[in-house]
């Protein structure tokens, strides 16, 4: 039996590579989604057991991403765990209701998350 996989989305470098090595660490297989407006298709493709996306400067472009792999039948149960990247609280606040909307299964913030990832990933499992 093959490990599970995680596809991931990240902006910054040093984000991408501490959250692969963490879910490597967690025994998941990683990919790394360089093309958001393929996600739906990837998804269909590499049948991810969770999603991860760092919300940052590009938050609106994964939102719609996440959007599109709601929308589709073959991908709508993907669960989707977002890494806020923000200090600023009413900002944090507008990017989790975004990326609610959008149909992320759960967000948290950057501070922590990686030491948290394998409660977060349980969380995000169960929902």
């Amino acid at each position: 039996m093959s490990s599970p996989l995680a596809l991931i989305f990240y902006e910054s470098l040093l984000i991408g590579n501490q959250l692969m090595n963490r879910l490597q660490d967690l025994g998941y297989r990683v990919v790394v989604l360089s093309d958001l407006t393929k996600l739906t298709e990837q998804a269909a493709e590499t049948r991810p057991l969770v999603f991860v996306a760092e919300l940052g400067a590009m938050t609106e472009r994964v939102c719609a991403a996440v959007h599109g792999l709601r929308a589709d039948p073959e991908t709508h149960h993907v669960p989707i765990l977002g890494l806020l990247k923000t200090t600023d609280r009413k900002e944090g606040e507008a990017l989790t209701l975004a990326a609610q909307q959008a149909g992320f299964t759960l967000v948290a913030r950057e501070h922590g998350f990686l030491a948290q990832l394998p409660q977060l990933l349980e969380q995000v499992l169960e929902i």
